[in-house]
Parts: C-alpha cells; sequence; structure tokens
C-alpha cells in the first residue's frame, strides 16, 4: 500500500494536470471545475499535505470514489459542450486515479500523544504506582509478621 502522502501528491499533479489541459481547450470550464475540485478535494483532507484538514481519510475514501464518478460523468455527458480533448483527458485520468485510490493505505495516523505513548517506557507514574503497591504490601507482611510473633 502506498503511504497516504504520496496519494495527496498524485491527486495534486491530476489537479493540476486536468486545469493545465482546460487552459489550453476553447470551452475551459468543465476540465477546470473537475481539475479544481480534485485539487480541493486533496486540500481538505487530513493529511500530511492537507491545507484545510477538515475530513478524515475514511471520508476522503468515499469523496474520491464520488469524484471519480463525477468526472466520468462530466466526460461522458452530452449537454455541455466539453473539447474532445478536455472529455479524453478526463477519462485518461480516471485510470491512475483509480489506482491510487485502490492502493493507497486509509489508516489514520494515530495522533503525536499515543505514538509517544505506544513507544514509551515506564512513566513516572507507572513507576509510582508499582512503588506505592510494593510498600503497602510490605506494610501488610511486616504487620503480620509482627502479629505473628506476639501470638
Amino acid at each position: 500500500m502506498r503511504p497516504f502522502w504520496i496519494h495527496q501528491a498524485v491527486e495534486y499533479l491530476i489537479g493540476m494536470a486536468l486545469v493545465a489541459q482546460a487552459i489550453q481547450d476553447p470551452d475551459p470550464v468543465a476540465p477546470a471545475l473537475v481539475g479544481m475540485l480534485v485539487i480541493l478535494n486533496a486540500a481538505i483532507v487530513r493529511g500530511p499535505l492537507g491545507a484545510f484538514k477538515w475530513f478524515g481519510r475514511s471520508a476522503h475514501k468515499w469523496l474520491d470514489l464520488g469524484l471519480m464518478i463525477v468526472i466520468a460523468l462530466v466526460a461522458i455527458q452530452p449537454f455541455a459542450a466539453v473539447p474532445v480533448t478536455g472529455r479524453a483527458m478526463m477519462l485518461v485520468i480516471l485510470i491512475p486515479f483509480a489506482f491510487l485510490w485502490f492502493y493507497t493505505d486509509w489508516a489514520e495516523r494515530p495522533t503525536r500523544k499515543e505514538r509517544r505513548e505506544a513507544t514509551a517506557g515506564p512513566t513516572g507514574e507507572k513507576i509510582g504506582r508499582s512503588a506505592g503497591r510494593i510498600a503497602g504490601a510490605s506494610y501488610v507482611a511486616a504487620k503480620q509478621a509482627i502479629k505473628k510473633r506476639s501470638e
């Protein structure tokens, strides 16, 4: 599986490629809007390259899938005037986008606090609890030993 930062970087590149294609088309509206949607989708996810970090990776996974469907629909719809090169670019872009989606590791990265706790050794609190338990057990054992001697 690919790390999520690669997924985000490639999404930015896909969006920029669509916008660059739109600049060269005589009617650039559809490819430009689709490219900006892809860039926006990459920017709003909580990830290393996210700009706004509004959504988690699991929500982004489904937003990506919906975005691929929207790109396919915009590319094949007969109503709006989209140049042939723009349609072809949108359809061709779906192939790497689908592979990227399928081979991405969508697991959320643990927070810094969780990562530190997982790698940390015994903390002062754990050591203090252990020392308190040992002291309490020693006190009880000493008290029982004194009680046995006096009997």
